[in-house]
């Protein structure tokens, strides 16, 4: 059954990575043409082959929920491939609301590395640990992924529409921040690259080091450490000594990846730039010269209306009723609950702005760049760096 589970993600990433290049397909032939009212044989073909895609990746975890006995929301692994189909999830039904093929071209790049960068961690099968053993880990984490998905969306909109206004001509501010989130985004596929060449490489360096609690543990590494443990012995010879440690609250093994994720992008990032001869948000603006600039805001912000109230009601509302059961407290000013408690705070401000200040068009898709950016940031840089209490989901 975990065999199949598997096959079948992978089959989803297949089918999601074919029709990325069907919705170009389509976007190109209408730049051909004369403006059409339906979607062309391009984007039907695109669509069906991302349907098929999430049923196989619905298929993944209902027979993983099945092996394993219990939803598979418990680590990072289960959590981001869950967060990449609610995602899929979310463009399909909007795409049936809009008709609009460059919303894939844009939406489903994000899916993808969502689901490659979930590749990345540990998918063995295991029980769950006490504090997960309720069935408001169903609940809340379903909950969280769905509302942050349908707000992943809205990223996605407001990107399409920083592309096709940006003045790409001049250099500026805008330029320099919008490629900034470009390079963002190669830097996850930096992030892929690294950690799937040290694996084929099977690097292993272990290191006695004391943790937080002053005990002497044990930690391996899967990459030349350039940051080490708090108080750090490398046990083997010949491996990389690392360049600097770091406290015992550090997750240093998890730092070490994302530094080496940051200089993979660095490099990839370069290369992209020598290959085009210019940003990549010029190189990718010809791909939006049909698109309606009022259309991509408004599912921007819609994208923001839905998401707002889901997220609201898995990152607050449950979460704080599972930890009063878990750990007897609402609240406990624990790394995550703080950054969700940001990330709430933040769509609140851009509701607020939109609704009561007018912020609409191209402020508004730069709030919905950032709100993504903050969601990453508790995906990515929380999860892998800062010990916390919900540490057990980086595992």
């Amino acid at each position: 059954m975990a065999n199949l589970s598997s096959n079948l993600l992978f089959a989803a990433f297949i089918l999601y990575l074919v029709a990325i290049p069907f919705f170009g397909g389509a976007i190109k032939q209408k730049n051909g043409s004369k403006e059409q009212k339906s979607p062309n044989k391009w984007a039907n073909i695109a669509i069906f082959l991302t349907i098929i895609g999430f049923i196989a990746q619905l298929g993944y975890f209902i027979t993983r929920w099945m092996a394993a006995g219990h939803a598979p929301l418990s680590n990072l692994f289960e959590y981001t491939t869950f967060f990449g189909m609610c995602l899929v999830a979310a463009f399909i039904l909007i795409y049936f609301l809009y008709k609009t093929p460059i919303l894939g071209l844009f939406v489903l790049p994000v899916a993808l590395l969502i689901i490659a960068y979930a590749s990345m961690f540990p998918r063995e099968l295991s029980p769950l640990i006490p504090a997960l053993q309720s069935y408001w880990l169903q609940i809340h984490v379903s909950t969280v992924a769905l509302g942050e998905a349908i707000l992943a969306v809205s990223f996605g909109a407001a990107l399409i529409y920083l592309v096709k206004s940006v003045d790409q001509s001049k250099r500026s501010k805008k330029t320099v921040w919008l490629e900034v989130v470009m390079f963002s985004i190669v830097s996850v596929i930096g992030f892929i690259v690294v950690t799937t060449t040290f694996s084929l490489m099977d690097y292993k360096a272990t290191y006695n080091w004391i943790d937080k609690n002053q005990i002497e543990s044990t930690l391996e590494y899967n990459m030349p450490a350039l940051v080490g443990p708090h108080q750090g012995e490398l046990v083997e010879t010949g491996k990389f000594e690392p360049i600097i440690e770091v406290p015992a609250i550090v997750n240093a093994k998890k730092l070490n990846t994302v530094i080496w994720s940051l200089l993979a992008g660095v490099l990839l990032y370069l290369l992209i730039r020598l290959i085009l001869r210019k940003r990549i948000g010029a190189a990718l603006q010809p791909l939006t010269k049909n698109i309606k600039l009022d259309l991509v805001d408004e599912i921007s912000y819609r994208s923001v209306l839905i998401g707002f109230p889901v997220f609201t009601l898995g990152g607050l509302v449950f979460a704080m009723i599972w930890a009063q059961i878990a750990w007897t407290r609402f609240w406990g000013w624990d790394p995550k609950e703080v950054w969700a408690l940001i990330t709430w705070l933040f769509y609140a401000a851009f509701l607020h702005l939109r609704l009561s200040k007018g912020w609409h068009g191209e402020k508004s898709a730069w709030l919905a760049v950032i709100g993504f950016a903050i969601i990453m940031f508790n995906l990515i840089a929380v999860n892998l760096v800062i010990a916390g209490l919900h540490s057990y989901a980086g595992s």
